[in-house]
């Protein structure tokens, strides 16, 4: 039986929703946006000859209707439409569990004030818990604009570094040496069981190095602790079916490791890469290998760097052969994206727009998808691929992408 393999671009849009004005993001769009951007500050098109054949030129400019400067490709060899989301949120979770069949149809719960963010009554709890008597920010923050500010009182004090965002999350910065990894993990542990009342969808750990402002840097040991989807996802009925669902990168965190086989960590946009391609070496049939190549997200998207982000996508662009290689003559490749995050847009939060839905065999050519209705049609597509039992929710296009099949 065939393998399936998502690759998930974290955070990369391709036009805004049409529910986007509910969320001020009219008219994000992450695609469009950093390729002009690149184009202006570089005077030279962006170049995703791999992707661009499979589609994702074609998806962005139906998806979109906004042109940008892209250089030559050849449209023949991929399925490609383009996927808005149901889920109430534009936040990592929702947009993962909604591509695996199960929608957040509910509002998650948020910390909305800017500073200070947390209520007292919560942050006291917290205090009597861990231990820890006081945190340090309590306040909307990016990641490295928040270590870098208080890291060195971080150090000196003991105090973990605690900062929301727009999303329905709490996050947790500390030094991987002076405060400790463990420890760190048992401080996120024990916020994720006081904040169920609060309705919040993640605590994530945020480990970082280095002794000054100058040179904090935040580490691939990030841990997300989630609360479990709503209900069974495509991952838990090809588990129960038998079946193998593996985990590269923060996959595994995302789903509360429910419905998974095994995982792996790494860090970085080619060692994510290198862990697909070493799964796919020595995956067995019937399973489902499912990366999320969150760099595109943290390191340029919440960073509002159209040009880091540009030429990220060229480097990933310039490896897809290599897992075209590695896949057997029935596999299934799966790109898509959880959200947006335009990096030319206003703030440093993720923008609700349109996602690519990208799909590649040995023996495919070219395949319009067209606009699909919610991200669950990936996870429909799995169901069908597997011959596993319907989602409730998506529409498969497992039989228009094999269509061609030899």
């Amino acid at each position: 039986m065939a393998r399936a393999i998502i690759l998930v671009m974290d955070s990369f849009g391709i036009g805004h929703a049409p529910d986007a004005d509910k969320f001020g993001d009219v008219p994000a769009n992450t695609f469009a946006h950093l390729a002009q951007y690149y184009y202006q500050q570089k005077q030279q098109k962006i170049a995703l000859p791999h992707l661009a054949s499979m589609g994702l030129v074609d998806a962005c400019l139906s998806a979109g209707k906004e042109s940008f400067p892209i250089a030559e490709y050849r449209l023949d060899k991929g399925a490609y439409g383009y996927a808005a989301e149901i889920s109430s949120g534009k936040d990592t979770p929702s947009g993962h569990w909604e591509m695996a069949g199960v929608p957040v149809l509910f509002d998650w719960g948020y910390f909305d004030q800017t500073t200070p963010s947390f209520p007292s009554k919560l942050l006291d709890t917290i205090y009597q818990k861990t231990g820890i008597d006081g945190i340090l920010g309590n306040c909307h923050a990016s990641g490295t604009d928040i270590i870098a500010k208080l890291g060195e009182e971080h150090v000196k004090t003991g105090l973990p570094i605690c900062y929301t965002s727009a999303d329905s999350v709490f996050q947790v910065a500390a030094h991987e040496e002076h405060f400790g990894l463990e420890k760190l993990y048992q401080y996120c542990e024990t916020v994720r069981e006081l904040l169920d009342d609060y309705n919040i969808g993640r605590v994530i750990a945020r480990p970082f190095v280095g002794e000054t402002s100058a040179d904090f840097i935040r580490t691939g040991n990030r841990r997300d602790y989630s609360v479990l989807p709503p209900s069974p996802t495509v991952l838990d009925k090809l588990t129960e079916a038998g079946g193998t669902v593996i985990s590269v990168g923060k996959i595994s965190d995302i789903f509360a490791h429910q419905g998974i086989s095994e995982k792996t960590k790494a860090t970085g946009i080619d060692a994510l890469v290198d862990a697909t391609i070493g799964h796919l070496k020595s995956a067995g049939d019937n399973s489902l290998i499912f990366t999320n190549l969150v760099n595109f997200d943290q390191d340029f998207g919440h960073r509002r760097d159209a040009i880091g982000y540009a030429e990220a996508l060229q480097a990933f662009d310039q490896r897809l052969p290599e897992i075209f290689a590695a896949m057997n003559e029935d596999d299934v490749l799966f790109l898509t994206a959880d959200h947006g995050c335009d990096p030319t847009w206003h703030g440093s939060d993720h923008t609700r727009e349109y996602v690519p839905m990208l799909a590649y065999h040995h023996h495919i050519s070219s395949v319009d998808l067209g606009e699909r209705t919610t991200f669950a049609d990936l996870g429909q597509t799995i169901a069908e691929m597997f011959n596993l039992p319907s989602l409730e929710y998506g529409t498969s296009f497992y039989q228009k992408l094999m269509l061609n099949n030899e």
